[in-house]
């Protein structure tokens, strides 16, 4: 009898366990898009947020989970939903960039999204992708490891989202129109955030400033994500150190560090060890700006960590870099490697069929017979290659591909630009020879599992700053990155091959380069653009158009059914 119990009990065990791997769920959600009022600054402002919340949900999944959200666009905008680093294998329909996947959820419409979360975990985020409505359209996409499979690292007493913003005292999407109307860059935000909340440091929000709560010696897995429009930012939390584990939901070797920097579009993912004496800190995010003599919103947001059980205190405030650190800045970003022993890390192809040499960087676009308030009087534009991207209206390219419809876009994006020359030169910022681009739908077309090395290289056009570049659909490894022009002799042997680190959106140095690879193996269109939305508008971005493959697994879906269309309601 006893031996029969002993079998039942160890069957019931086996039969928990393997029943716990059975992991993968449908994660159903409902974002409701709505005008909402809320003080900031001292100052009533109506926002569009959804759920009535700013940051928007939290969506915690577990890799392998299938995710459906129903958006119900109750908001004055068109709208759509991009889920910002998720691969969308075979699911390029629910991407979300209006008119490159999808055309806009109309004001009163609604629009499901479903797609699966395989082959990723860590912190990645969702965002409207329409106009500057991300500004406060934002929320955190958590993809945690399915059951019976742990974190490469200590498991953490807790796990905590730090969303960094930024605010304007403004209807957001007034203020892109005005700079889209001018020809001028559009004003800068009042305030920067942490989890919706400016923070002790400007006025009438020491009331709300965001607070973590934790314990004497236990460590926690701060997510960190950066939402903001237009800035890079320095964050740190005041006498101690983080522990870099992953960015971009990509798996790193452990990098200890005092300050991390992230991009718009970047996430971070550092453990906290609460070490010190019990008492309040400040964790704190200010900008890194890289160009010259432009007005910036030169102001530092704040939360406070407080030791559970101190006696109430001033918090410590950090020290943290000057804008203009980029010392600081390159050093975190070049220090980072890719976990090769971590669950989902891939070594960068080093086969390469497609080689291209991308300038980035801004310019100027002809303003007819008027005259703008960009330089010389004309619209300030920006480019890849001196193709300054314009977005099709008829209908989305990814329609297009599928379609086989012509005139929506070229497949004549160079592979090189089209003219040489000394490119991070400040002497060039404003040569008439070259400032000059023109608007155009250009894309690159590329064999289903292609291989893809592109060297990023920044220009000193108007003026040299750091450009956040993402990539949907794919992760990239980072090869390599350093100052001035690219120089392929001596550059490539700096490469390094081993162990990369992989992201979706890099940071170009400013005045320098940046050499990544990918493998095109998830057709598609797939924009390739510059994360800072003053940029998108103004054409710094490209697309792929990835063919399908020669089997049903490799070749795209069809749209679904109910997929919003570019004609008007």
């Amino acid at each position: 009898m006893a031996s029969h119990q002993v079998f039942l009990f160890a069957w019931a065990i086996a039969l928990v366990a393997s029943l716990s791997m059975v992991s993968s769920e449908v994660i159903e959600h409902s974002f409701h898009v709505e005008n909402l009022t809320v003080t900031r600054l001292c100052r009533r402002q109506v926002i569009t947020a959804v759920n009535g919340s700013l940051p928007g949900p939290t969506l915690r999944v577990r890799e392998g989970d299938t995710l459906v959200v129903h958006v119900f666009n109750k908001s004055p905008y068109d709208l759509t939903i991009h889920w910002h680093g998720v691969f969308q294998l075979l699911s390029g329909w629910a991407d979300g960039p209006e008119f490159a996947t999808q055309c806009a959820i109309r004001p009163g419409k609604s629009y499901t999204y479903r797609f699966n979360l395989t082959g990723q975990e860590g912190t990645l985020w969702w965002h409207a992708h329409v106009s500057w409505l991300r500004a406060t359209v934002h929320g955190a996409l958590i993809i945690r490891p399915k059951n019976g499979r742990s974190f490469p690292f200590p498991k953490p007493y807790r796990e905590v989202p730090i969303l960094l913003g930024e605010w304007w005292n403004a209807n957001v999407v007034d203020v892109e129109n005005e700079g889209l109307a001018t020809g001028a860059a559009p004003n800068n935000s009042d305030a920067y955030t942490i989890n919706g909340q400016p923070g002790d440091l400007y006025p009438c929000s020491s009331n709300k400033t965001y607070k973590l709560i934790v314990k004497q010696g236990k460590t926690y897995l701060l997510r960190i994500i950066n939402a903001a429009l237009n800035n890079q930012l320095f964050f740190k939390i005041a006498n101690h150190n983080m522990k870099v584990v992953a960015v971009d939901a990509a798996y790193t070797n452990p990098y200890i560090t005092d300050v991390v920097v992230v991009a718009p579009g970047q996430t971070t993912d550092v453990l906290l060890t609460a070490n010190q004496a019990p008492a309040s800190y400040y964790m704190a995010a200010n900008p890194y700006v890289s160009i010259v003599g432009v007005p910036f919103d030169n102001t530092t947001t704040t939360g406070i960590i407080v030791y559970e059980g101190a006696k109430p205190s001033t918090p410590e405030m950090p020290i943290l870099p000057a804008f203009n650190d980029t010392p600081t800045a390159h050093k975190f970003f070049t220090n980072l490697t890719g976990l090769v022993n971590g669950p989902f890390w891939i070594p960068p192809p080093r086969q390469v069929d497609e080689q291209m040499f991308i300038t980035i960087g801004l310019g100027l676009v002809a303003c007819g017979n008027a005259t703008c308030a960009g330089p010389n009087g004309q619209r300030l534009g920006a480019s890849m290659n001196n193709a300054s991207f314009q977005f099709p209206t008829k209908m989305s390219m990814l329609e297009a591909f599928f379609n086989n419809v012509n005139g929506i876009y070229t497949t004549d994006f160079p592979d090189q630009p089209p003219l040489k020359f000394d490119y991070t030169n400040p002497n060039n910022s404003f040569n008439p020879a070259i400032i000059m681009t023109t608007k155009s739908t250009k894309v690159k077309k590329l064999k289903f599992n292609a291989t893809v090395e592109i060297v990023m290289q920044n220009t000193a056009l108007i003026g040299v700053e750091n450009h956040p570049i993402h990539l949907h659909g794919f992760n990239f490894h980072v090869l390599a990155q350093g100052f001035g022009n690219y120089n392929p002799t001596i550059d490539r042997k700096k490469f390094n091959l081993f162990n990369p680190q992989e992201r979706n959106t890099i940071a170009v140095p400013v005045g320098g380069w940046a050499v990544v690879r990918f493998r095109a193996n998830n057709p598609g269109v797939w924009l390739m653009h510059c994360h800072l939305d003053v940029h998108l508008p103004w054409g710094l971005a490209t697309a792929f158009v990835v063919e399908n493959g020669s089997t049903p697994s490799t070749r795209l879906p069809p749209p679904p059914p109910d997929l919003p269309k570019c004609s008007s309601p």
